[in-house]
């Protein structure tokens, strides 16, 4: 699954994109499993919380998501700082240790966003960990306050939300900004209306601080969490807030938590840049239909974004494919090296004025199915997002950084700044600064860099494993976005040797 902003990708709401949405787990019986209780010091007034039991049963309520394993929802404080006031629900999904006598125990998964569903995430538990983890943990994957089943945010409805996606996210004149800002309100004004309540408490260290009380709920001393993209962001605060909670974090695809936001925007511009041009190297080596060499290649891709832009292409018959949709037809497919075939027929259909293929790959991207969007990941990730850290505050503050977005990146750099609109009009202040993250007195933590990842630029994952004064350094030389069973197994063996013996590696490791 892939998250966004609907105008263009922010650079810390980027989650791996996952081939496996209808893999059968098959790991392990749907056994009941009583937690241990909490272990550990508990934080004074949360005593109920980290001492529920929880009722793990089908995960096929009415209107819920079936598939494998046992659901329950884990009761939260809506704010810490009152936690005998107002709660609300998380949704955690567990699949049970196929060895339960050699059972270490529970690994928290997340697959980014924010707005990623980890109760999906988990239902693919087969295609997201290797079996030696599975034989030795319960998995437990949960949908962040805010998300999906848990409390949700709720903002737009499907037409809106159409209108959302679908419209310019790097505009050529006053009239396009105009257009721009007023679908950007409409989101903020739509979400502070229906989930005001909740807004001011969905920041990252919310959703840390629940993580905690589920490793205590679980019974485990220390926490094991694997985290992709934004979920290493999730992880390092984690490891910020309860360093010596901290068991054996792998943080893959990593947010640099100290880069200011327009470095990252800008930064993951040329992410996408850089993800293109191996797209297109690699289809002019083949039998490609789109040129014979890397710069007939981009010039097609480029073309057919400029078309788009003057003249929508066609779409299925109901909704056109101006330059908003075909951008993200054509960043999605840069997730996983095994869509760029699609992402080549794409292309070659729009610039035959056909854009049916990249409005697929566009729906794929942000959840959009025949009956409406199946997920609120493209509300969510502005409300995370813009009460983390600060960002554009005008249309002026955008204007005036549109020329350095625009050297950083030409064919992507006005989509990541114009795409944090929404902020603009957000109701709800940022509660957090940028600043590196050290977790100091945490037990190592495994950081994992892809070279060419276009949403979470490499240097990222180099400057994060820097700054944890415990973090090692895992670089996997590749494409695609994270590193973790994406193909390499110098990467599988040393990040499930370390879940597996807490053993992290001596040095950083080039895979």
């Amino acid at each position: 699954m892939a998250a966004l902003t609907g105008l263009a990708v922010i650079a810390s709401g980027c989650t791996v994109a996952t081939r496996a949405q209808d893999a059968d787990s098959g790991t392990g019986p749907n056994v009941t499993v009583p937690s241990k209780g909490p272990v550990g010091p508990i934080p004074a007034g949360l005593e109920r919380f980290y001492q529920q039991s929880l009722d793990w049963g089908s995960c096929d309520p009415a209107g819920g998501r079936g598939g494998p394993g046992q659901c329950a929802m884990v009761e939260v404080p809506l704010d810490y700082d009152k936690p005998t006031g107002e709660t609300i629900e998380l949704k955690a999904r567990r699949i049970t240790a196929g060895d339960r006598n050699g059972r270490i125990g529970t690994l928290f998964i997340n697959p980014g966003g924010p707005g990623g569903s980890g109760v999906e995430y988990a239902s693919a538990a087969s295609f997201v960990l290797g079996a030696p983890l599975l034989r030795k943990f319960d998995v437990i994957g949960w949908d962040p306050r805010g998300v999906g089943e848990s409390t949700p945010v709720r903002c737009l409805d499907t037409a809106q939300m159409d209108a959302f996606v679908a419209t310019d996210g790097s505009p050529d004149n006053d009239a396009e900004i105009e257009a721009l800002d007023k679908v950007a309100k409409q989101l903020a004004d739509s979400c502070q209306a229906k989930s005001g309540k909740l807004l001011p408490h969905v920041s990252t260290k919310d959703a840390a601080r629940d993580i905690d009380v589920m490793r205590g709920i679980v019974g485990d001393t220390e926490l094991y969490y694997l985290g992709k993209s934004y979920g290493t962001y999730l992880g390092a605060t984690y490891a910020e807030l309860f360093p010596k909670n901290v068991g054996r974090l792998v943080l893959d695809g990593a947010v640099d938590p100290a880069r200011p936001t327009e470095q990252i925007n800008m930064a993951q511009a040329k992410g996408f840049d850089t993800a293109l041009d191996a797209f297109a190297a690699d289809c002019a080596q083949r039998s490609c239909e789109l040129g014979s060499s890397k710069d007939a290649v981009l010039d097609a891709v480029d073309k057919v974004l400029a078309d788009s832009d003057s003249k929508p292409l066609t779409g299925d018959g109901t909704r056109e494919v101006g330059q908003g949709l075909a951008v993200l037809g054509v960043i999605f497919p840069l997730y996983v090296k095994d869509y760029w075939p699609r992402l080549e027929k794409a292309v070659a259909d729009g610039l035959k004025g056909d854009g049916s293929r990249l409005l697929a790959l566009a729906d794929e991207y942000t959840s959009r199915r025949p009956q409406g969007y199946a997920d609120n990941s493209g509300e969510v990730i502005y409300a995370v997002n813009c009460i983390d850290h600060p960002d554009i505050t005008s249309i002026a503050e955008a204007k005036s950084q549109a020329a350095a977005y625009q050297a950083a990146s030409p064919r992507f750099g006005a989509y990541l700044l114009w795409g944090s609109l929404p902020c603009a009009h957000w109701p709800v202040k940022p509660v957090n600064t940028q600043h590196a993250i050290k977790a100091a007195g945490a037990k190592p933590i495994v950081v994992v860099g892809t070279t060419r990842d276009p949403a979470t630029p490499y240097e990222w994952s180099v400057a994060l494993a820097g700054q944890l004064e415990s973090g090692v350094l895992i670089t996997r030389d590749g494409d695609g976005h994270t590193g973790y069973k994406e193909g390499n197994s110098c990467v599988d063996e040393a990040v499930e040797k370390y879940f597996l013996q807490g053993t992290a590696p001596a040095q950083d490791i080039k895979c």
